[in-house]
């Protein structure tokens, strides 16, 4: 064991410091009894706490939970708690005053800040700083400006920073004089809003009830088809089929209240209610079955309040949603301009603006962001301000409501201890200035957090566990008999007690502490603490009964509904201004899109090049006139993506009411019209006039109104989609076949006359066909059609003038010439007497769809409300969990029920079975001796013309057998050292050596170790153990046997204490495990691959409540005692935590290391070096991780003090730990090879294996995502039934030929759709390989993109075949041979196959599913352009028609359908489709056209009147060749088709080896300094 003794430990405290009984049993088995507390002083302090008991404190009768034993349980008197919690403190001499503490006397001296101290006289905690003391009473103007002033010179103090008088006295006067303005009294006198706000909180009686915490089965591809079969079964067995969760009780009957200047501290493991409890509290009520009890808000009822009152009331979630693109000062400005009192609230004289500005330097300088004002809030993608910095935008923001009760939830999620701190004390500032009720989540809270709250509310399983002061909490739970070990804060103690893995519990108290929640609640009903809690409601209710009275006197008719400050026309013109800013934030997208739109005009414009205004020229024109709208049309698309990703910051916005959801919409609609116009201008110019169109300024300018005010229509019409419909996958399902109904009705592909009655009335409510009427109007009115052969018939010797007439529609007999209004009447029904009738009908579509946006987004909700759901692998559900689904109750947490089982275990004298179990486990894990060292280490990236450091010089190492922390504040490194010593890191230069046992890395260390990602990336649809599986068989040598390693993973599984969630599916959050269970996994995974060097884990703790935290951090310690060496990047650890690290390296910003050595006991050896060197002194029951980072001034921006990086670099202890690593190196440096040194394998298994095993995962996730697979097959089927019914049973008519030309041409545009559904699905592949996989040497970048690829093609042949019986038959199959049906059949299943690839190869380049979404739609058009139906190949230009066309994959596959399609078809002239014209006298119509028809096809007939009646085309293959199809070509079409499918894989490979590293490896390939680079490293490799 590499902590066998006390020395090599020394930080583990005495017994009775573990925090449970199974850590005990283990600290017991490795180390030797402590002396340093022997057992009668532990008695003696038993006896102390018991003797401080009030046995009056709360009743007997409830707190017996054992039958035998009647017993009163006692409660201590909260001077008793802090005897209790004063223990250790009391038994050493008490420290010299730090000189935080010299502050805190000094302002007592003073005569404090203005709040009334709440905590005890006999608190021997130091008191709190001014400006964050409770505040039950209002403060007063003067103690506002001493907490403003105060707080940051506290702070900068503590922290060594050395202010001057003079800019101390500046800085108060400062914030005095603008506090003055904004808070002051005159504000108050003059403020209406002031004298009828509705503060304070008031909940009695409160149930929630909702989607409770259940099990379901995972849904498969085979559930609709076993349906039926599974229900016949169960009928039979008498059991039901396993259905959606059941309804539960989330929070039952809830009472308390928050006065006005109160903060509420809530506090519950993940799932037992806190958020519902948060939302409902905020009155968001939306998504749970029912809400009994009573919420008042200063008198006002829920109802009221929601109804006129919304905006004083606001609920923050997790996340911090803002616009990435703009800066702090614009989302800050928009927030206070929507949110400016009217006049009466103002005042005297002041304007908005004027408001505005003296507001925002307010909360800038409150809330330290004024150097972040010009900066950008930022996302994943856009560099903005730190995440520390963007939750005070968020507080900044709520401020700015000034809504009289907030809610928080879990906003320290991420953030390091000081930022956690810094946030918490910002909102305790806002509650005491603002007046208002704050509730604030919070997973893991230090002491210093915990101090700041008034109250605390304790929740499990919805019930509710204890409610009141929040320094009456602990002393309660221990008067119930439970045991607060040393250094543990307030919060994790209270956490503790419902969970039997964590809580401790005093002698004598085993059997009657209360064990279930329904206990707990029970209990707290019963005390004392209950009795003052409803007296302390029905005092508040007398308040804010006499509150509700002076409201309603000093009520005016601007006060009576508070919803919205500003009137409509102002929250638009707001938005208006906002949007442009958004916009204009990121230019990149915006010049991209505009350059985008003139390469396809430009490619446009060439094709279509100066049209001749003859016969040859009609069908040119109106497939320009068509491509005009469509383009722009289609360009609209991206709305939809975007609706969706702003919705989230919507919502928000609606909640905090700054504007009504309808403002955005209409916002939005007025910047899409300068931007719509600068986008079809584009297109316009270069298009209208390269294609000759009609050049005069009137028809310009008119087609240009045309094509913007419908290109308006459809953005509205695609964000319309986007509100009205819940989810981005429905609305696309919808956009295919809107899509396809728009380009079909539109009377260009198919005349209206020709159109089936079912369908026809689809072009009345389709705005394209009213601007494609009006385009083709406006270009033809008044052209004449100079007839041309070959459309002048008929021709050869003897053909004169008059005894000609033309194949255009609306030629009259002996004329040449066809005026173009009687060619759009006779071929369209269209005439320009429309212009601007369908000018109006478009505006109109336009303003209906605007107005379905703003009604979709008044009506949007938030999520539902409700618990989440683990889902089970169909025949892996637990028994239990089987009955429960089978009965339609709530099965009962597996997890819990094994560690309630454990707590019986841990009451029972024999406390160490399960734990010796769990040590037998830890053993067989595999344990490593090398020792991994690192000097010198730098690493720099490009930055902004320059470069810019991120690690400076740092130096370390990691051993076998110890749990090594790396720390720092936000911003500081920690991931970024971490990325670099795993060898993850592909951008930038990194020097520097690392050596495993005084060896260079082998090829196979990113391989041989584990790193725990802090996001936890695992496929969604395996199960717990398919994923260990997976890990265990790709990572571990391939020597070992597949059972080996199978049953390897068993013993992980119950090493991580899953064994009852094995067959359970990851999933997604709400939808799989929680938190802590992913997190679990993501170790399990890494644990799986027998990591024989070290394990490195990034954030395991982040976003986990302290239960969690402290379960992770617990089987961490028991890893690294089996031998394993562990890095851990950790955030906001508690004094408990921190305790079972043995070591430490701390980092400061710019990437330099400030500490790296042992921890020592109680941290001892750190505080110490800080001591030593000029930090103020450690508080004894301070927090040593809060304590170091305050000490090196970690996320403060005024940090004035001495850097921490050189006094580190030039003390005793960096010499020391510079020796100690030479010294490793060379002790190791003869060291026997590990196996993993050895190992020089890039990939544990050979190819084969790698293939078969990511194939194989493919095919489930495919089997287990019924949603995309249904979606993918019914846009197949719509698709094709839409198609068939529009051109059903396709006749012999000229227009049928045209008819079976379009019909196959739409069968091409269902690529688009059906390439967006299937891009996510390969960018997820993707991701999951390069977030995790790729960087552990899992398998190979050929693997992973052959498994994306070979699961989509069974399918989408399955699909095609679908899509061929729907469409073939019923439209042209009917007419056609079984070779043709055949032959079609077989070139549809090589287009499937064809955008599979296509689709693929867009996404496999492409960074992100927007880009590769957007790109979709500019490469179709491209390759669809040229295929000949666009423009047929005869009237290509030359210089396209000579390369492009024959490029043009959707050429042959148009050649190979049409040849086939229109082969052997007679063709039948309807009477408007024949050429009219006399015979010259003496001749009939036969001998007349004989030699003409003989060469150029078609056939005459006698007419009416003496006329030669012509038609074109006597059969399907003459109208082929006018398209240059011809029926022999059709298997040279179709061998030329699969060679396009075959590039467009080869496309696949190619771009996702450029894209994962591929340009690198060339770019290091040609570049003389990456190979000067690689030859010094080689050098340096095997000098070493």
């Amino acid at each position: 064991m590499a902590a066998s003794d006390e020395s090599q430990r020394p930080h583990i405290s005495a017994p009775g410091a573990w925090p449970s009984a199974s850590a005990n049993s283990f600290r017991e088995q490795y180390l030797a009894p402590s002396e340093s507390h022997p057992p009668s002083a532990l008695a003696s302090q038993e006896e102390e706490k018991t003797s401080a008991m009030d046995p009056d404190a709360i009743d007997t009768d409830t707190n017996d939970f054992s039958s035998s034993n009647n017993e009163k349980t006692a409660v201590p008197s909260p001077a008793g708690s802090e005897l209790d919690r004063g223990a250790a403190a009391s038994a050493e001499p008490p420290d010299p005053p730090s000189p935080i503490d010299k502050e805190f006397e000094k302002e007592e001296d003073m005569g404090g800040a203005g709040f009334e101290p709440i905590k005890p006289a006999a608190s021997t905690k130091p008191k709190r700083p001014a400006g964050l003391g409770k505040s039950p009473s209002k403060m007063t103007e003067d103690d506002l400006f001493r907490v403003l002033s105060r707080r940051k010179t506290n702070r900068s103090d503590a922290q060594g920073s050395f202010l001057t008088e003079d800019e101390i006295e500046e800085e108060q006067a400062e914030i005095e004089r603008l506090m003055s303005r904004m808070f002051g009294k005159d504000r108050q006198a003059h403020s209406e809003e002031e004298k009828t706000r509705h503060v304070g909180l008031v909940f009695k009686n409160l149930n929630v009830k909702g989607m409770g915490l259940g099990a379901a089965l995972q849904p498969t591809l085979g559930d609709p088809f076993l349906g039926l079969p599974r229900l016949i079964k169960g009928l039979a067995t008498g059991k039901k089929a396993a259905s959606k969760p059941p309804i539960r009780t989330i929070l039952h009957d809830f009472t308390g209240c928050v006065r006005p200047g109160e903060m509420l501290l809530v506090l519950g493991r993940p799932g037992s209610g806190c958020s519902t409890f948060l939302k409902v509290l905020a009155n968001q009520r939306y998504g749970y079955e029912s809400i009994e009890g009573d919420v008042t808000y200063g008198g006002t009822d829920a109802k009221t309040m929601g109804k006129h009152y919304r905006g004083e009331v606001v609920y923050n979630p997790e996340d911090d949603l803002h616009y990435a693109t703009l800066s702090v000062k614009n989302t800050l400005k928009f927030a206070l301009k929507t949110r400016t009192p009217g006049k009466a609230s103002r005042n005297e004289g002041e304007s908005r603006s004027a408001y505005v500005n003296e507001f925002l330097r307010v909360v800038s300088k409150l809330f330290w962001i004024e150097h972040t004002m010009n900066t950008k809030v930022g996302d994943e993608m856009i560099r903005g301000v730190s995440g520390g910095e963007k939750k005070r935008v968020s507080i900044a923001e709520a401020m700015i409501t000034k809504a009289s009760t907030q809610c928080w939830d879990n906003s320290t999620r991420g953030l390091d201890a000081s930022t956690a701190l810094e946030y918490v004390q910002s909102l305790r500032s806002l509650t005491n200035m603002a007046h208002i009720s704050t509730s604030v989540a919070l997973y893991q809270a230090g002491e210093s957090l915990y101090d700041l709250f008034d109250k605390v509310v304790l929740i499990e399983e919805g019930k509710c566990l204890f409610f009141g002061r929040a320094e009456e909490a602990a002393s309660y739970f221990e008067g119930l008999g439970f045991r607060r070990p040393q250094r543990w804060t307030t919060a994790d103690f209270l956490t503790s007690v419902s969970d039997p893995h964590e809580r401790q519990v005093r002698e004598g108290y085993e059997d009657r502490i209360p064990r279930s929640a329904e206990q707990f609640e029970a209990a707290f009903l019963n005390s004392r603490f209950h009795e003052n809690n409803l007296h302390d409601v029905e005092s508040f209710e007398r308040e804010a009964e006499q509150q509700r009275r002076e409201r309603l006197e000093a009520s005016t008719k601007a006060t009576k509904e508070k919803n919205y400050t500003l009137p409509f026309h102002k929250q638009v013109t707001a938005c208006t201004h906002r949007q442009f800013l958004v916009m204009i934030g990121d230019p990149l997208s915006l010049y991209g899109k505009w350059g985008g739109i003139l390469f396809q005009s430009l490619i446009v414009g060439s094709l279509f090049y100066d049209m001749p205004k003859t016969s040859s020229g009609v069908f040119e024109r109106g497939g320009v006139l068509f491509f005009m709208l469509l383009f722009n049309a289609l360009l609209a698309l991206a709305e939809l993506t975007a609706a969706f990703s702003s919705r989230p910051i919507l919502l928000k916005h609606k909640s905090f009411s700054f504007y009504r959801p309808s403002a955005y919409a209409i916002a939005q609609t007025v910047i899409d019209v300068p931007l719509v116009l600068v986008q079809v201008l584009i297109f316009q110019l270069v298009v209208y006039w390269m294609s000759g169109l009609a050049r005069t300024a009137s028809q310009f300018f008119i087609s240009l109104l045309l094509v913007w005010i419908l290109t308006m229509a459809m953005y509205s019409f695609f964000r319309a989609l986007g509100a009205l419909c819940k989810s981005l996958d429905t609305a696309t399902r919808l956009t295919g076949v809107a899509i396809q109904a728009l380009i079909v009705y539109t009377g260009y592909l198919i005349p209206p006359q020709k159109m089936h009655p079912w369908f026809k009335w689809l072009i009345w409510c389709n705005p394209v066909q009213y601007g494609f009427e009006g385009l083709m109007a406006n270009e033809f009115y008044n052209l004449g059609i100079e007839c041309v052969p070959p459309y002048l018939v008929p021709q050869g010797p003897g053909a004169a003038p008059a005894y000609q007439s033309c194949l255009i529609q609306g030629s009259q007999p002996g004329q040449t010439v066809v005026n173009g209004a009687d060619y759009i009447m006779t071929a369209f029904t269209y005439t320009r007497a429309h212009l601007w009738r369908n000018f109006g009908i478009i505006a109109g579509f336009w303003v209906f769809f605007v107005f379905l946006t703003a009604l979709g987004m008044e009506i949007q909700k938030p999520n539902a409300g409700g618990g989440s759901v683990t889902i089970f692998k169909r025949g892996q559900a637990p028994q239990s969990v089987k009955d429960a689904m089978d009965k339609g109750n709530t099965p009962e947490d597996e997890e819990k029920k094994i560690a309630n089982a454990g707590d019986e275990k841990v009451l029972s004298e024999d406390n160490t079975s399960s734990d010796s179990d769990q040590a037998q486990l830890v053993k067989g894990v595999a344990r490593n001796e090398a020792i991994f060292t690192f000097t010198n280490v730098n690493y720099t990236i490009p930055y902004e013309n320059g470069e810019r450091k991120l690690l400076n010089d740092c130096q370390g190492f990691v051993r076998p057998g110890r749990l090594t922390a790396l720390m720092g504040a936000s911003g500081a490194g920690k991931t970024t050292l971490l990325n670099t010593l795993a060898q993850r890191i592909n951008f930038g230069v990194v020097s520097g050596d690392f050596l495993v046992d005084s060896r260079p890395l082998p090829r196979s260390f990113q391989r041989a170790t584990g790193f725990a990602e802090q996001m936890d990336v695992h496929e969604p649809t395996s199960t717990i153990r398919e994923a260990l599986r997976f890990s265990a068989l790709l990572r571990q040598p391939k020597e070992v046997p597949v059972e080996e390693k199978y049953e390897y993973c068993e013993r992980i599984i119950d090493l991580l204490e899953m064994r009852s969630i094995a067959g359970a599916t990851i999933g997604k959050t709400g939808a799989g495990l929680n938190q802590e269970q992913r997190k679990r996994v993501t170790i399990g995974v890494e644990l799986a691959s027998k990591p024989e060097l070290l394990m490195f884990l990034d954030e395991p703790t982040s976003g986990l409540d302290s239960g969690a935290a402290f379960n992770i951090i617990r089987f961490l310690r028991k890893l690294a005692d089996s031998g394993q060496a562990l890095l851990v990047t950790i955030h906001q650890p508690s004094s408990v935590l921190f305790e079972y690290f043995d070591e430490l390296i701390l980092l400061k910003s710019g990437g330099r290391i400030v500490y790296h050595g042992e921890l020592g006991k109680d941290s001892r050896h750190l505080i110490d070096y800080f001591e030593r060197n000029g930090a103020h002194k450690c508080p004894p029951r301070a927090n040593p991780a809060e304590y170091m980072l305050e000490a090196i001034g970690a996320g403060d921006p005024t940090y004035k003090g001495k850097d921490w990086g050189d006094v580190w670099a030039s003390s005793t202890e960096h010499e020391e730990c510079t020796k100690e690593i030479q010294s490793m190196i060379n002790s190791r440096r003869d060291a026997p090879l590990s196996g993993s040194l050895k190992d020089d394998r890039e990939y544990a298994m050979p190819l084969s294996t790698q293939i078969y095993a990511v194939v194989h995962r493919s095919f489930v996730n495919y089997w287990r995502d019924p949603d995309y697979m249904i979606g993918k097959f019914m846009l197949h089927i719509f698709t094709g039934l839409f198609n068939s019914f529009t051109f059903y049973h396709i006749g012999f008519e000229s227009i049928d030929m045209q008819s079976r030309l379009f019909s196959i041409f739409m069968t091409l545009t269902i690529s688009p759709p059906l390439i967006q559904q299937l891009q996510p699905k390969f960018l997820h592949f993707r991701d999951l390989y390069t977030s995790r996989e790729k960087n552990s040497k899992i398998y190979s970048w050929f693997a992973m993109t052959l498994g994306a690829v070979l699961v989509e093609l069974p399918y989408s042949i399955v699909a095609g075949t679908l899509y061929f019986q729907c469409w073939w038959w019923p439209a042209i199959g009917h007419r056609t041979g079984k070779f043709a049906s055949a032959y079609t059949w077989m070139l549809l299943m090589l287009f499937e196959l064809y955008y599979v690839g296509f689709g693929q190869a867009i996404a496999a380049f492409s960074p992100n599913e927007l880009l590769a979404s957007l790109l979709v739609p500019i490469f179709f058009l491209f390759v669809v352009s040229f295929c000949g139906v666009v423009v047929p190949y005869a009237a290509l230009p030359h210089f396209w028609q000579s390369w492009m066309y024959w490029l043009s994959p959707f050429k042959y596959l148009l050649d190979g359908f049409l040849g086939v399609a229109a082969h052997g078809q007679p063709v039948r002239c309807a009477s408007n489709e024949f050429a009219r014209f006399p015979p010259p006298p003496g001749q009939t119509c036969q001998s007349y056209t004989q030699a003409f028809i003989a060469q150029a096809g078609g056939y005459v007939q006698n007419g009416a009147n003496g006329l030669c009646e012509f038609c074109q085309y006597e059969n399907g293959d003459q109208f082929n060749k006018g398209f240059h199809v011809f029926y022999k070509d059709k298997w040279l079409d179709y061998g030329v088709f699969w060679a396009f499918c075959c590039f467009n894989f080869l496309m696949v490979f190619l771009c996702t080896w450029l894209y994962l590293g591929g340009m690198k490896t060339i770019k290091d390939a040609i570049s003389p300094q990456a190979r000067r680079q690689k030859k010094a490293r080689l050098r340096a490799n095997q000098k070493a």
